[in-house]
């Protein structure tokens, strides 16, 4: 409860149930819950990072590597380790990869502010020192940065290996990186990349080394009628958004019947309707046809006797993609279909996959959409797969889109942490003392990298301390011998916007979270009912405080 004394008596500001921190307190409670956040996926990162297994209360299980699935699926409560999260998750929204890196950079950059706040540095200083180090470093980053051409096969199949190394497909990298490279570029128009033209499609049974990208679509639908043909070659393909279906009146309407010639009447002419949009999609000449909605029975009757495949319940998605990949145009009606709404497609079949029956419509002309079928063990693992093969193709189209890579390794936190420092000299001010905190905190990255492989992180340090001086802006951490080696001769690339968007939205995370000094939490978050502890905040009393040690058992609990 918070009250100001005026004369003798004490002004009520916030209702009793409300509880308060300020000042150091607020700062300090914040940064501790920024530090848990980014401790609870630090081993993940690296090619020896570890994996942690997730379990809900529905007994549901995930085990990954991959930092946003990690801390999305976390349930984190407290508002401040949110924050932290949401660094994640913008960077898997932008880039796809480094959502790891991102949150254990802005974990460190707190951790290091800790220590200057304690050194009574104002908070408002510490951001300002941070936003010039993290200009300053993306400037740095520009000028180290590497041109890729587009049809650079090598680099851009390095890329997409760098991505998956430490996760769950790394047993197969080489080969799924040449899928993802050229998934992404059967899908680029340019300069403009959308991998949602990339369907991935998961099929339990075989390996991961059966994965196999095919140039069309797989819809994961069965032909309607037993009697349409399994395979159409040279196919013309419709796209309905709709139904096949007899319509229903918009308003609640009754038919009476006298006799039975009109309700015979009344089915004929039903009948007649449905043989009649049949009759409008062969007349169009399609061969095939994808509908949204739902296909009356007589209806799938007559378009099985016009020797036509028809497949119901499409999703939107596919009907996009499906459209891309054939050319066809979509329409609202089968009224509405004409010869130049048809796409073409050389294969539309009827195939069995792992089990399942499947649409397979291949060889397209230049094809636009992709499907990436990945194979696996088991359902987990084909699930760890595929978040690395969304990175992996978040990174390839970021390449594409950019044409500018980074050796990495650990290779530019190094170099940036150096160029920081000097940077440092010329900043006047307690703003200089940021900017050295700074250039510690990036040096987090190869310092985890070399825990997380075993390997003493001092020594590593200090020798990749000494290349970078020596002029090697490429030299990174070897986790698998521990030697300092040239990461770009090795191959291991990422795209500069990784970097660049990490560095900003850790940054940006931290200076926000350093200038709270007042948290205040409202009366039903604060207080739980004296006979119902389970009202009250994991962790027990003390409000957004005691939730943030639950929060850090709950971690304990899962990791």
């Amino acid at each position: 409860m918070a009250q100001q004394q005026m004369g003798n008596q004490p002004l009520i500001v916030l209702s009793e149930d409300s509880q308060r921190t300020s000042g150091k307190d607020a700062q300090s409670m914040n940064v501790q819950a920024g530090k848990a956040v980014a401790e609870s996926v630090r081993t993940t990162l690296g090619p020896k990072g570890m994996d942690k297994m997730l379990v809900d209360s529905s007994g549901n299980v995930i085990v990954t590597n991959d930092g946003v699935t990690l801390l999305s699926e976390m349930e984190i409560d407290h508002p401040a380790a949110d924050m932290i999260v949401e660094v994640a998750e913008t960077q898997e929204d932008e880039v796809g990869d480094g959502t790891t890196s991102a949150v254990v950079v802005a974990g460190e950059l707190l951790s290091q502010a800790e220590d200057l706040l304690d050194q009574d540095i104002h908070a408002t200083t510490l951001a300002q020192g941070y936003r010039q180090a993290a200009e300053a470093a993306t400037e740095a980053l520009e000028e180290i940065a590497v041109d890729v051409d587009e049809d650079d096969e090598e680099i851009l199949h390095q890329i997409a290996a760098t991505a998956m190394t430490g996760k769950g497909a790394e047993s197969a990298r080489d080969l799924l990186a040449d899928l993802v490279v050229d998934a992404v570029q059967s899908v680029s128009d340019g300069d403009d990349v959308d991998t949602d033209n990339v369907k991935v499609e998961k099929v339990v049974g075989g390996s991961i080394e059966n994965s196999e990208l095919v140039e069309g679509v797989i819809v994961d639908k069965e032909r309607v009628s037993d009697n349409m043909p399994y395979f159409a070659e040279d196919a013309s393909v419709a796209i309905v958004d709709g139904d096949l279906e007899i319509k229903e009146t918009e308003i609640d309407a009754e038919v009476n019947v006298t006799d039975p010639d009109q309700l015979e009447q009344f089915l004929e002419q039903e009948e007649a309707q449905l043989r009649e949009m049949a009759e409008q999609v062969a007349d169009v000449g399609a061969d095939v046809v994808f509908v949204d909605g739902g296909i009356d029975d007589m209806a799938q009757h007559y378009l099985a006797q016009e020797g036509i495949i028809a497949v119901r319940r499409v999703k939107s998605s596919d009907q996009s993609q499906l459209a891309r990949a054939t050319g066809a145009t979509p329409v609202s009606t089968v009224d509405d279909l004409t010869e130049d709404n048809l796409g073409f497609a050389g294969s539309v079949a009827q195939k069995e996959i792992a089990g399942d029956q499947r649409i397979f419509v291949e060889d397209v002309d230049d094809a636009q959409a992709v499907t990436l079928i990945l194979r696996g063990g088991t359902e987990h693992v084909i699930d760890e797969v595929d978040r690395a093969i969304e990175d992996s193709l978040g990174v390839v189209r970021t390449t594409l889109e950019d044409g500018k890579v980074l050796a990495g390794g650990g290779a530019p936190e190094v170099e940036l942490s150096l160029a920081l420092r000097d940077y440092a000299d010329s900043v006047g001010g307690r703003e200089q003392l940021a900017v050295e905190a700074f250039a510690d905190a990036l040096e987090v990255i190869p310092r985890t990298l070399a825990e997380n492989a075993g390997l003493d992180p001092i020594d590593s340090l200090v020798e990749l301390r000494a290349d970078h001086d020596g002029g090697n802006e490429a030299a990174g951490l070897d986790a698998f011998t521990g030697d300092t080696i040239d990461m770009g001769e090795e191959g291991v690339y990422e795209p500069l916007r990784v970097k660049t968007q990490a560095i900003e939205s850790a940054t940006e995370a931290a200076v926000m979270l350093l200038r709270i000094d007042d948290v205040i939490a409202a009366g039903d978050l604060a207080v739980a009912d004296d006979d119902d502890e389970e009202d009250m905040p994991a962790g027990g009393p003390g409000g957004m405080g005691g939730g943030m040690g639950g929060m850090g058992g709950g971690m304990g609990g899962m990791m």
